[in-house]
């Protein structure tokens, strides 16, 4: 495995566990020529799933492209790196679980809207507020009234 320090490819596995309620490995390496540590993760490589576009086009499921989206709308918020990383494993899981080789990104937006109003209600408003395209101020105070009032029932 190449270090990502020095770009040498001589590094050494010191530590390994399972990760994503053990559909992945995380493996601690050590770089035997600098030093450096950094942490891989192996997944079992599944088949391509398609993302249909609003446009109709179609592109690859892209675990890094969620990860940005909610992070954004998770910026300055108490949110973890690791309450992040769990939130796309649980999308990214729901998804692969309906056995499925294409999915359209609405249907990936709402299940990143539901993983994000389990964790914090301003990062869920400001993904809905990208997602839903709000047309008007109505829509986005309806949206925020549901999730109030969601929260007043559950707690």
């Amino acid at each position: 495995m190449e270090c990502p320090n020095c770009r040498q490819n001589a590094s050494r596995v010191i530590d390994s566990r399972p990760s994503d309620e053990n559909r992945a490995i995380r493996r601690r390496r050590e770089c035997e020529n600098c030093g450096f540590r950094f942490t891989t993760f192996e997944r079992v490589e599944t088949t391509p799933l398609l993302v249909i576009k609003n446009d109709g086009t179609r592109e690859p499921f892209s675990r890094k492209k969620i990860l940005h989206g909610v992070m954004a709308a998770g910026q300055k918020r108490p949110i973890t790196s690791v309450q992040f990383e769990q939130l796309v494993d649980h999308v990214e899981n729901k998804v692969r679980q309906q056995g499925i080789s294409e999915i359209s990104s609405k249907k990936i937006g709402q299940l990143v809207m539901d993983e994000l109003a389990n964790i914090d209600d301003v990062a869920y408003i400001r993904f809905a507020s990208i997602y839903r395209e709000f047309k008007d101020m109505s829509s986005f105070m309806k949206t925020m009234e549901d999730m109030m009032a969601k929260r007043e029932k559950g707690d």
